[in-house]
């Protein structure tokens, strides 16, 4: 298992990933696989719940940068994770549609960032609204929490933070 760097409660912390990205569920899977499908597979068993059962596996949905956000809306109640993918660090379109799950689409599940992460991005990838950060396989997850514990004080608004510091003030 990959460690993952979660925010657990605002702080940073290093856990064991249970998931697995996957083009396809396999068909042989105990009931406790947990599998990130991509947005078109995981669209196929939704539009054929027989394929998976309660006793399953368990799904989330990865989004590539260029799948719309707004057409998960139906389903967001019954996900509990949300994979959006960097595929090359700057290509930042996923910043955007983490922006639209949580401000427009108040989506409160895992929001995880996958693909080319690198450490230098995760403070804006949080104001963004990202709560999990799946590091690239080549850098180390104590380095990266470096850059999550950095920044005390955030002056404008963002997703984490949505009141700017002047507002904040006088509460």
């Amino acid at each position: 298992m990959k460690n993952i760097i979660k925010l657990i409660d605002g702080s940073p912390e290093i856990i064991d990933d249970h998931y697995q990205l996957v083009d396809e569920i396999p068909t042989l899977s105990d009931g406790n696989t947990l599998f990130i499908l991509p947005f078109k597979q995981w669209l196929a068993l939704q539009t054929a719940p027989s394929l998976v059962s309660h006793d399953g596996p368990k799904v989330a949905v990865w989004l590539s940068n260029t799948d719309e956000v707004a057409t998960l809306a139906p389903w967001l109640d019954c996900l509990s994770l949300i994979a959006l993918e960097f595929p090359k660090f700057t290509d930042g379109r996923a910043y955007s549609q983490a922006s639209e799950l949580r401000r427009h689409l108040n989506w409160q599940g895992e929001l995880r960032a996958i693909g080319d992460v690198l450490r230098d991005q995760l403070s804006h990838m949080r104001h963004c609204g990202f709560d999990c950060f799946a590091l690239r396989e080549d850098k180390s997850s104590l380095d990266a929490m470096k850059s999550l514990q950095g920044i005390s004080v955030i002056y404008g608004r963002s997703i984490a933070e949505p009141l700017p510091l002047y507002r904040r003030r006088y509460k």
